[in-house]
């Protein structure tokens, strides 16, 4: 039997990563059409904003009447502000774009590889029914049935796991996010009382890591996402993250929309903190259902051993 054995579990893990495979390109299809349209809307966006830019430092008329009344400057600073967001939010939804097309065509390759593998094990599994029956009659035949749920719950494993190592990955960035707008927060508070120039350099300092931080937490939470797809559970066990394809976006629209005001570092702070308990709660759910599936595992393996008297494979 154990050719029947070995050849049933190549041909499950096949099965197990087709399943996986379906399941990540329904899923990056999916980041992708909300990337491209994110990143056209952006683009325009930001097109708009340095159009402002441009007439305020050229001769139109909007530059006369600001130089006018003297706010020329003023106005000049938030139009070069709006522009800097709009652009940096537009190069996050488009490095991302290009991540997600890239896992989608990896994807797509490696699916090609395993096609056939269902059909293949249905045939192979129906031949060791056969065996089996012959050898050990009704308690061979559990005990197969019994291997066969096993070789499913170490496929659950693994994807389980797989997600638990993602989101842990991306709830370690949130919280080097947090760290670095706490930081921006103290050197802030510390301007409101005049701490000048020294304070203001550190504060932007820290801001600028946050920025870095943010572009590396939204790529972990689209790998996060696309895992949590991969995770065929039972059908009372259902975890949504909407919105983390948009986190990016959310957090730069407060933090660029004015940063020399503390209340901005303080909302941003808020939307981070909510997603790092997003993503805690997910993590929770995941172990727990990887627990229940361990427990079941073992007890399954308990059972195959006190059947092994009878018929061995």
């Amino acid at each position: 039997m154990n050719y029947y054995d070995d050849q049933l579990k190549e041909l499950l893990d096949q099965c197990a990563r087709k399943r996986k495979l379906e399941s990540s390109i329904k899923e990056l299809t999916a980041q992708r059409d909300q990337y491209a349209a994110q990143a056209g809307d952006l683009q325009k966006r930001f097109q708009d904003e340095q159009e402002d830019v441009d007439r305020l430092e050229g001769r139109s008329l909007a530059a006369f009447f600001y130089n006018v009344i003297g706010k020329k400057g003023e106005k000049l600073d938030k139009e070069r502000q709006e522009a800097y967001a709009a652009r940096v939010k537009y190069d996050a939804a488009s490095r991302e774009l290009a991540g997600a097309e890239e896992d989608l065509r990896r994807c797509q390759r490696e699916l090609n590889e395993v096609w056939d593998s269902e059909s293949q094990y249905q045939a192979l599994w129906k031949e060791k029914i056969q065996a089996v029956i012959q050898a050990g009659g009704p308690v061979g035949e559990k005990i197969l049935n019994l291997e066969e749920r096993i070789s499913y719950l170490e496929g659950q494993q693994k994807e389980l796991n797989e997600a638990i190592s993602a989101g842990q990955k991306a709830l370690s960035v949130a919280d080097q996010v947090l760290s670095s707008l706490d930081s921006a927060e103290g050197w802030g508070t510390w301007d409101l009382v005049g701490g000048g120039m020294l304070s203001d350099l550190a504060k932007h300092s820290h801001l600028d890591t946050a920025q870095s931080s943010v572009e590396h937490l939204q790529s972990q939470l689209r790998i996060f996402k696309t895992e949590l797809a991969d995770v065929t559970v039972d059908e009372d066990f259902q975890v949504s993250i909407d919105g983390f394809l948009r986190f990016a976006d959310y957090f730069f629209d407060g933090i660029f929309t004015d940063w020399m005001v503390l209340d901005r570092i303080h909302q941003s702070q808020d939307r981070v903190q909510d997603t790092r308990n997003q993503i805690d709660q997910v993590l929770r759910r995941l172990e727990e259902r990887l627990n229940q599936v361990e427990r079941e595992k073992a007890s399954h393996l308990r059972e195959i051993d006190n059947l092994t008297d009878s018929v061995r494979l």
